[in-house]
């Protein structure tokens, strides 16, 4: 019976706390007032109940009309009813005219709605409604959203709430209420809350403080401070991960250039190229795949990853066996040749695909970010790309190291005569380094597809990089050519964000060539054929 009892009186409180909006309401609503109408659509958003809902829905739709009879009705396309009970009229009111809502009102519509969305079951739907009651709550709002702060648990959600809410309190007459709203503000790592702070701290002309209360303005100072390390720190995670980034793509870039040049000595002018190819190669799988697999076009990338490579490769044993392979020895010819060659590869590029940039969308798996913290978001494709590298660079060891190829690699590269002395078949390890280091760099431009335009001129941009790499980690250093990446990739993305990105790479030119002068082996030195010639 007590069961009974208390379960009949939690429906009554229930069905009492969403009852329908009260006469005053909709009398408000009729007024052809600002004030009046925002007064109501406030109590509506605060009512919260499903007719609320419907009557905020209307409004914002203009299905909200008002008779000449003062009546409030809610207009369909064939069908009206009345806005108070819900009966459907008859005749249909053809002389009802829509509530005309100016700037100021729907402004306040906009909020309340989603005042009224905050405790949706959809994430996505709460954190829209949160983010837009920050700039549009008012103080009818607030125990609506107190409520919903209390029993919210998503952590982006709860800090636009504690954000609007702090808004909404920060103007309160109420010293307490503003001195906690200041320290709650210190929360946000949004910049434009150190304004709304600042405020605070003004002074007038007669000396005095905008805000008069010595704690609050305390609170205020104190939470400005908390902003602006959370901001610094916030640049300086985004300058790291946008320095390993750009690292990793130089790497992917740099790790074919050092094996050719550890094996050879060739100055591969034509290595920026090859990155273009690896670039181009990507653009043609996406485009078979959208023409003909159009459902799995998310999967072009893992099609486009070996067809980067085997078409680089291919690409770069061709340069070798009939330019390349003839030069040996001429250093000065070679750069010359191998410039040549870049040219015309650039210039078939422009024949095939034409001299516009080519469009290599990102597939969905790879759109979008991770937000780690405030106002440091990493993009997935940033982020696959680094892992990519990393994989490519393993890939890479342990051919160099596990492999009968690699052990012969090495072998050339440390003494080349003695290594044909002892049954090495230096040509062909020429030709197939040549093309390994061919199909990284496609690898490379696989990659860069992802982040940058894909045009002819795309790979000049990394050649004079890709050089410095290599020369600063040390010919034919793997560790040397990783190790100098990404420490030119950090130091870019610092210098840039003091200097901007022209003085940035003058300075980082600056530090390899006297880094040069005093270490001319570079960061990691092996003894090999170029040191006993």
């Amino acid at each position: 019976m007590m069961r009974t009892l208390i379960t009949f009186v939690l429906a009554l409180f229930a069905l009492l706390a969403h009852a329908a909006p009260s006469d005053e309401v909709f009398a408000k609503l009729a007024e052809d007032d600002s004030d009046s109408r925002i007064e109501a659509i406030t109590a509506l958003a605060a009512d919260g109940s499903e007719e609320s809902l419907k009557l905020l829905d209307a409004l914002a739709n203009d299905a909200l009309a008002i008779t000449a009879e003062g009546q409030l009705v809610i207009l369909g396309d064939t069908e009206a009813r009345d806005a108070q009970t819900g009966a459907l009229l008859d005749p249909y009111p053809e002389s009802a005219d829509a509530i005309y809502l100016n700037n100021r009102v729907r402004g306040a519509l906009q909020g309340a709605m989603a005042a009224s969305r905050v405790k949706s079951p959809d994430r996505a739907v709460r954190l829209a409604a949160a983010n837009q009651l920050r700039e549009d709550a008012n103080e009818a709002m607030l125990p609506m959203l107190e409520s919903a702060l209390n029993t919210e648990q998503d952590k982006a959600v709860r800090a636009a709430l504690i954000l609007a809410t702090a808004k909404i309190n920060i103007a309160a007459d109420d010293s307490g209420r503003r001195r906690k709203a200041a320290e709650n503000l210190g929360e946000s790592a949004d910049a434009s809350v150190k304004f709304m702070l600042g405020d605070l701290l003004k002074q007038n002309e007669d000396g005095s403080f905008a805000e008069p209360d010595e704690a609050v303005r305390a609170a205020a100072k104190a939470s400005i401070e908390q902003i602006d390390r959370r901001l610094a720190m916030a640049d300086v995670a985004n300058t790291i991960f946008s320095g390993i980034s750009l690292g990793s793509i130089l790497m992917l870039a740099a790790l074919g250039l050092a094996i050719t040049y550890g094996v050879m000595g060739v100055i591969n002018m034509a290595h920026g190229e090859l990155l273009m190819v690896g670039a181009y190669a990507t653009f043609v799988v996406q485009s078979l795949f959208r023409s003909y697999l159009p459902e799995y076009a998310d999967l072009y990338v893992l099609a486009a990853v070996p067809a980067a490579f085997f078409i680089a490769a291919i690409v770069g044993m061709i340069m070798e066996r009939t330019v390349i392979r003839w030069l040996y020895g001429r250093t000065l010819e070679t750069l010359l040749a191998t410039w040549g060659l870049s040219l015309i590869l650039i210039q078939g590029a422009r024949v095939i695909f034409g001299p516009q940039n080519q469009e290599v969308a990102n597939p969905s798996w790879m759109s979008g970010g991770v937000e780690v913290f405030a106002n440091v978001v990493l993009p997935w494709n940033r982020i696959v790309i680094i892992a990519f590298a990393g994989f490519v660079l393993l890939l890479v060891w342990l051919m160099m190291q596990k492999t009968r190829l690699g052990m012969f690699v090495r072998a050339v590269t440390q003494n080349r005569a003695m290594a044909g002395c002892v049954g090495v078949p230096t040509a062909r390890i020429d030709t197939l380094a040549f093309g390994i280091g061919a199909g990284i760099a496609g690898l490379g431009g696989c990659a860069l597809s992802q982040v940058a335009n894909v045009g002819p001129a795309m790979g000049q941009g990394y050649i004079v990089d890709s050089f410095m790499v290599v020369v600063l980690g040390g010919v034919g250093q793997l560790a040397g050519a990783v190790t100098a990446a990404m420490g030119l990739g950090l130091m870019t993305k610092f210098l840039e964000g003091w200097s901007g990105a022209v003085v940035a790479k003058i300075l980082v030119l600056v530090f390899i060539i006297v880094f040069i002068q005093k270490r001319p082996q570079g960061l990691f030195a092996v003894k090999g054929r170029f040191v006993e010639d």
